[in-house]
């Protein structure tokens, strides 16, 4: 296999989830510390295409806007690799006023709903100062 994964049939270290998962960099990564993955959501269809070519073809589901959280199962860690643009330095730094930004309230809907143990998020340079420490 490219890469290492708890399978079903081993106990999983941990369980987590992935948003805007992309074609599942959070996924090898935390699988390789034995972890599974129980939920992916990414909405790009060529992202979603690439995601199941590399995962067995688990196929993420899609918007996760249009996802209720009681449909994302329990979970030991929420990862996500949320649009960073909106936050960056690098970016306009148009925040939670930007329709991408505004996706960051997704990740703290499912984590109110599920309340996991840690949260993995995209390291976003300025995130963290973003609109005077307020966006945090």
């Amino acid at each position: 296999a490219p890469h290492a994964r708890a399978s079903a049939a081993e106990p999983a270290a941990f369980t987590f989830i992935e948003l805007f998962a992309g074609i599942g960099g959070f996924r090898v990564a935390l699988a390789a510390l034995g972890g599974r993955c129980i939920f992916a959501s990414e909405v790009d269809p060529f992202a979603r295409g690439s995601y199941a070519a590399n995962h067995c073809g688990e196929r993420p589901a899609g918007d996760i806007t249009q996802i209720d959280a009681s449909s994302v199962p329990a979970h030991d860690v929420l990862a996500a690799g949320f649009p960073c643009q909106p936050f960056s330095f690098s970016g306009k730094r148009g925040g939670l006023g930007d329709p991408r930004g505004a996706l960051f309230l997704e990740i703290v809907r499912l984590a109110r709903a599920h309340q996991p143990k840690a949260l993995l998020l995209e390291n976003v340079r300025g995130l963290e100062s973003h609109d005077g420490g307020r966006t945090l």
